[in-house]
């Protein structure tokens, strides 16, 4: 059962929703809300699916930007109180709901690859079958997963080797496994939500965090950051829910117009995000010309690579047999769609 906790978001939010109708007075107006603001990818893909259901039927979609209903942990909660129907959330932030998604963060499993992944995450049978039934005991339908490219490390020291995260204070998302990657790295992983991330940057709170390239851009962290380092170590990856009950309530043809809509999103957001990563890179270095940046060798990465099998091993520590499960499928899966 859910806690009452999770049945309730915060005040501010839930003044927003209720000037935008409750959740079941307009049974066709659905309610949509994601981590990022509409120009980054996560509102990218969000903008597609809206106008894919609207085009295909007279229901209407509401789209909420990061920090419209709060942080992150506001949304899903209201998600799962079924104030939301739709609620787009990283496995960085839902790793302590559905400890087995934590598996995205388990240093290069993934690869870099942008067609690969595409492949991946389209035809991976550990997230559309396995996952689905994960988040479905959490009160969500699991509609789609996908990419928002590589990590980078960005950091006010240069970055070469393990040694170099040192007493680096590095933030992270608040999941687990995450802290024990960097922890592993070297660093002392200081989580915190997405929005004390800046201004902890500017004081020298933290000296470091991760994202895909396009994030550094557009909230200017490259402003209190010098250093951007690619180590290649990870792909960020997010998922796309329904409130479960509001989703086995549709008809037929409302669930298949909602999972045209997450296909066809997802085709475009893969394509969209083609040289992106370097368009953005482009940007910033314009806006900032001293900004350094490295693309680590396979020597400099050996520390990193090394330190990945003991959080690999530690994430089987903390999932069980279900993690494993996941784990070896989700190699089967890489295997299974490399060309």
């Amino acid at each position: 059962m859910k806690s009452t906790v999770r049945m309730f978001c915060s005040g501010v939010a839930t003044a927003a929703l209720l000037a935008a109708g409750t959740v079941y007075a307009q049974a066709d107006n659905w309610k949509y809300a994601f981590e990022e603001s509409l120009t980054e990818v996560q509102g990218v893909y969000a903008t597609k699916f809206k106008e894919a259901i609207e085009a295909n039927s007279d229901h209407t979609v509401e789209l909420f930007a990061y920090g419209t209903l709060g942080e992150s942990a506001d949304i899903m909660e209201q998600a799962q109180a079924g104030i939301l129907q739709f609620v787009d959330q990283s496995p960085g932030f839902t790793g302590a709901l559905i400890p087995e998604a934590q598996v995205f963060f388990v240093p290069y499993l993934l690869p870099t690859d942008q067609a690969h992944l595409a492949r991946f995450y389209k035809q991976s049978k550990a997230i559309n079958e396995d996952f689905e039934s994960l988040y479905a005991e959490q009160g969500l339908e699991l509609l789609v997963m996908f990419p928002e490219g590589e990590v980078a490390m960005t950091t006010k020291d240069p970055v070469r080797s393990c040694d170099d995260l040192d007493e680096v204070k590095f933030r992270v998302m608040t999941n687990p496994l995450l802290v024990e990657a960097y922890r592993a790295f070297g660093a002392t992983p200081t989580p915190l939500p997405w929005g004390e991330v800046y201004g902890g940057l500017q004081t020298n709170i933290i000296q470091g965090q991760e994202n895909p390239t396009f994030f550094l851009y557009s909230t200017k962290i490259y402003e209190v950051t010098d250093y951007i380092t690619y180590t290649g170590h990870n792909n960020f990856t997010t998922a796309v829910m329904a409130n479960k009950d509001f989703y086995d309530g549709l008809d037929d043809a409302d669930k298949k117009i909602v999972e045209e809509a997450a296909a066809s999103a997802y085709d475009y957001i893969v394509e969209y995000q083609k040289g992106l990563a370097e368009s953005e890179l482009k940007k910033i270095t314009d806006a900032k010309p001293e900004m350094t940046v490295t693309v680590l060798s396979e020597e400099e990465r050996a520390c990193f690579k090394e330190a990945a099998a003991e959080v690999e091993a530690k994430f089987i520590e903390m999932t069980g047999d279900s993690g494993k499960a996941i784990l070896d499928q989700l190699k089967a899966d890489l295997q299974a769609t490399a060309n």
